[in-house]
């Protein structure tokens, strides 16, 4: 069965493209032009993809992913803009993105992103026992998405799970910004944006500040690493 994809983009040339160019590579779409009538048809239909734009009238692509989490739907979502500044990138990974692409876009690569999303979803309907990560004093639950530490909730925004997911998947080694941008982010490192290091800040606001010893460490030159202070 061919996966469904939303399209929310209020350019109508934009939005004809990637119509076009997802049927090409056999994907059913369906248009929206604006958050709201997105939201319309995310209630009343079933879809595997979201691609949004942010900038739209009535609700932007932001309040759009938020109002989506808040559904407790983990359906996987791209955005597409023509804001490309870290802080840009922050806050559509914050509001539950799950990858960023900044117009104009190669459709190919699209494509690839795309592909990308739904192997990783569907994987992991293909796994649904219940998966609990430990380290130290820190419990996992990748059902449940809950972070504790020393018994206490760690609330975490979706890109930051995904991040600390990752280390918590690979503790005592290090991961350096290439590896982390393509298997957290899906995408190549951009050297000309520090977003990777702003959300390892975040990380360490919560998983590391409230406690006695810190676990996210950095290796100057080479990377970070989950590693429990000697």
């Amino acid at each position: 069965m061919a996966h469904k994809i939303l399209i929310v983009e209020d350019d109508l040339r934009i939005a004809s493209l990637l119509e076009k160019g997802l049927a090409q590579h056999g994907y059913h779409t369906q248009l929206a032009y604006d958050g709201t009538d997105a939201i319309a048809l995310l209630e009343s239909n079933s879809f595997d993809l979201m691609i949004t734009d942010i900038v739209m009238p009535k609700i932007d692509g932001v309040a759009l992913v938020k109002w989506l989490r808040e559904q407790n739907s983990w359906m996987p979502v791209i955005m597409l803009t023509a804001l490309g500044t870290t802080n840009q990138k922050v806050g559509g990974f914050d509001a539950g993105a799950d990858d960023y692409m900044v117009k104009p876009f190669e459709m190919k690569e699209l494509i690839a992103r795309v592909q990308v999303l739904l192997k990783r979803t569907q994987g992991n309907q293909q796994n649904p026992s219940p998966q609990i990560l430990t380290y130290d004093e820190v419990i996992l639950d990748m059902n449940k998405k809950l972070v504790t530490r020393a018994g206490e909730n760690i609330e975490l925004t979706p890109k930051e799970y995904d991040l600390f997911l990752y280390f918590m998947k690979h503790p005592e080694r290090v991961l350096n910004r290439e590896e982390i941008a393509r298997e957290v982010w899906h995408t190549h490192f951009d050297t000309g944006t520090n977003y990777i290091d702003v959300y390892i800040s975040y990380l360490r606001q919560k998983i590391d500040k409230p406690f006695s010893y810190k676990l996210i460490h950095t290796k100057t030159g080479m990377g970070f690493i989950l590693q429990k202070e000697s």
